[in-house]
Parts: structure tokens; C-alpha cells; sequence
């Protein structure tokens, strides 16, 4: 009973996407594909986002910290195990000489 009710929201629900899709279609072919979004564009906005993107491409440049980063927490991964095998062994002598 409660599959009958979510495959009946289920159909419901993509034929309600599917009609949308549908009707709005039209609307979106006669849009340019290079249209502005109708917002102004005022100079200390293109200011604010010409800084953000030299800050992204500074952050693109510096792959190399990005392999350095990910050896430095495989590194510090692999000695994490060995830290936690070593313990192991510890409690388990400890358990036998316990015994």
C-alpha cells in the first residue's frame, strides 16, 4: 500500500516537471544564450569580482601546494596506522602477561 502511494507521488510529480518543461520551453528557445541577467552592472560590482577571480587564478597557480598538502596527510595517515598497530600490540602483551 505504501509503494502504491509513493509511485503515485512519484508519477505525479515527474508529470508535473514534464509539463512545466513543456510549456516554458518555447520561452527558452527565444532566449540568446549570451544574454545579461537585467541587472545593472555597476563599476565597484565588476571591481569586487575582477578581485575575486585574480584570487581564484592565484589559488589555480599554486597546485603544487595542493600535492604537497595531500602527500603531507598521507604521510601523517600512514604513521597514524602504524601508531595504532603498534598499540595494538601493546595491549595485547598486556592482556597476556595479565593471563
Amino acid at each position: 500500500m505504501l509503494e502504491i502511494i509513493f509511485l503515485t507521488i512519484f508519477i505525479l510529480s515527474l508529470g508535473g516537471i514534464l509539463f512545466i518543461f513543456y510549456k516554458k520551453t518555447p520561452v527558452l528557445i527565444t532566449l540568446s544564450k549570451n544574454a545579461g541577467t537585467g541587472f545593472k552592472n555597476y563599476k565597484i560590482i565588476s571591481h569586487i569580482e575582477n578581485k575575486i577571480k585574480k584570487v581564484f587564478l592565484v589559488f589555480e597557480k599554486q597546485i603544487w601546494l595542493h600535492k604537497f598538502l595531500s602527500l603531507v596527510k598521507c604521510m601523517i595517515l600512514k604513521v597514524e596506522v602504524k601508531i595504532d598497530h603498534l598499540l595494538h600490540n601493546i595491549r595485547k602483551k598486556a592482556q597476556e602477561k595479565k593471563k
